[in-house]
């Protein structure tokens, strides 16, 4: 028996490989599907199922695709409905794969779909239990997603109650964990960082699971403190119950080298957004005007689409060379298919050609230390969990999630400071501020890891777990 965690750090999303006795079966697929196919040609052995836990909110599932190319059987939990041909599961229906059985335990909660995947392994014996988004290791999924009609996050909430006393808790505590997200996921509030854990550690370990916590206590914890999702997410649920265009194709459709002209030229006729994708450290020193910056080495796809949110907005990249088809997929795996291409040469060609350029300024942690001494105005663009946990004294937290929800606030006049955690998501942020003609930003390079370093006034440290 093998199985494989393949874990995607810019998702923070494991899918997973099984594999017994020439029969393999996928749970989670990622959109580019090649490397399952290829895993599986290379042991001779045949993928047969692709189990999807839910409908995913945060990434197109490379389910449809995989069954395409493959002939597999896709597999959901009871109550999903799809437009493409699928198994619509029964509750503890069990499915043989080689000598191992994989058996469905339907765990409504996240969604009404939502579903755990139990391996069984050759002898019988619980092996490890495929969670989802049901169960992450010290967290659990946000019961917010799915409301549809009468029903409420509460009652999800209570749905998933229910779910992990009866069918997770139940379970022997040596059986490993395998979540569908790790930290960084928008899909629960407070997920640890390991990504393979086991039941009994959860039990120990995971507020969700404390052995005295009623219902109601658990209602309420599950849902204080989460913030709206990105807008992106029910575009994404739409793409993977009704099917999408294989990957292959789009690829084939945006991987197109675009001269300055043209470039200039789409760019003006299409209203497209000039996407730069560079490291932050190239963008400040000079791109195009009205570009936004999102470096495709930080936490690209799900800030792609929290701060775009219609995945059918044109888009023109501007990428580091050798990097194009690489950023295509990416922007896919989160159902941004309409790249219109992409500028020939990256934006030294665009320099070199003489067109106008704009620049960012960015300074250093002691240029604002002194700047705050003359009672600069500065922007904390983190998250509202991370400011909470620590910040400098007197700054407003604008988190670069809802930036468009503090637009009013920046100043008209006067130079004013922006700082993110590393000096990724502030440059985002800049990049956003002056493409709107707010040119008085300025970065702050490093962040809040630099900022630790310096005299600068912060407020006491709180360790972000115990924030509600």
């Amino acid at each position: 028996m093998i199985i494989e965690q393949i874990y995607t750090g810019c998702l923070a999303q494991g899918a997973y490989y099984i594999e017994s006795n020439g029969e393999v079966a996928i749970i989670d697929p990622l959109r580019e599907v090649q490397d399952y196919i290829d895993s599986a040609a290379k042991n001779n052995a045949k993928i047969k199922y692709i189990f999807e836990t839910h409908f995913h909110a945060d990434f197109v599932s490379g389910h449809v695709t995989l069954a395409e190319k493959t002939g597999a059987d896709i597999v959901f939990g009871p109550t999903a409905e799809t437009n493409f041909n699928a198994i619509i599961a029964e509750d503890n229906q069990v499915f043989k794969v080689g000598d191992i059985t994989i058996t469905v335990l339907h765990t409504p909660g996240h969604t009404m779909e939502s579903t755990c995947y139990l391996l069984k392994d050759e002898n019988g014996k619980d092996h490890a239990l495929f969670s989802g988004d049901t169960l992450f290791l010290g967290d659990v999924g946000r019961p917010d997603l799915a409301q549809k009609g009468d029903i409420t996050e509460k009652d999800l909430a209570g749905f998933l109650f229910d779910s992990l006393r009866t069918k997770v808790m139940t379970l022997a505590d040596e059986v490993i964990v395998y979540p569908a997200h790790g930290a960084g996921s928008a899909c629960g509030k407070n997920l640890s960082k390991e990504t393979v854990g086991t039941i009994g550690n959860q039990k120990e370990t995971n507020y969700a699971l404390r052995a005295n916590m009623t219902k109601e206590e658990f209602v309420k914890e599950v849902t204080d403190g989460l913030l709206p999702p990105p807008a992106y997410f029910p575009l994404n649920v739409k793409l993977n119950k009704e099917g999408y265009k294989s990957i292959d194709e789009v690829i084939k459709n945006s991987e197109k080298p675009l001269s300055v002209k043209d470039f200039e030229i789409i760019a003006n006729e299409t209203g497209a957004v000039i996407l730069d994708v560079r490291h932050q450290t190239e963008f400040v020193k000079g791109f195009i005007p009205q570009s936004i910056f999102i470096g495709i080495d930080g936490g690209f796809a799900p800030w792609v689409g929290a701060l775009i949110k219609d995945i059918k907005q044109p888009i023109l990249l501007v990428a580091p060379e050798g990097r194009e088809e690489d950023t295509i997929t990416r922007l896919s795996r989160v159902g941004f298919d309409n790249v219109l291409g992409y500028l020939e040469g990256s934006f030294d060609a665009w320099q070199k050609a003489g067109k106008e350029i704009d620049t960012l300024t960015s300074v250093s942690v002691q240029v604002l230390e002194d700047k705050i001494k003359e009672n600069a105005v500065v922007f904390d663009a983190r998250k509202p969990g991370e400011y909470a946990s620590e910040h400098i004294v007197g700054v407003k937290n604008t988190p670069l999630d809802f930036l468009n929800d503090h637009i009013s606030e920046f100043p008209e006049k006067g130079d004013f400071y922006v700082y993110c955690g590393g000096g990724y998501r502030s440059v985002i942020a800049a990049s956003i501020l002056k493409a709107r003609g707010i040119h008085n930003v300025i970065d702050v390079a490093g962040g809040y890891a630099a900022i630790r370093n310096s005299n600068i006034e912060r407020s006491a440290a709180v360790c972000p777990s115990t924030l509600k």
